[in-house]
């Protein structure tokens, strides 16, 4: 399954990086793509094991916010 997230707070390269290997980390995330001029991030994962709101847990605890994205 694909979640789509979206963030305000990528200012730097390295904001990329921490999101990235923090979301997979998450048991049940298979991939972590964030796009910085945008402030998309894509992440591929299992959906019995990761919810919406265990992604925003993963980047919350890294010092970032990002919510799942409607559209």
């Amino acid at each position: 399954m694909k979640t789509v997230l979206r963030s305000k707070e990528l200012t730097c390269p390295s904001c990329i990086a921490k999101i990235e290997k923090a979301l997979t980390a998450v048991d049940g995330v298979e991939t972590a793509k964030v796009f910085f001029n945008s402030g998309k991030i894509e992440v591929q994962h299992n959906p019995d094991l990761v919810k919406g709101e265990d992604l925003e847990k993963a980047i919350r605890a890294i010092g970032y916010e990002a919510r799942v994205s409607q559209f």
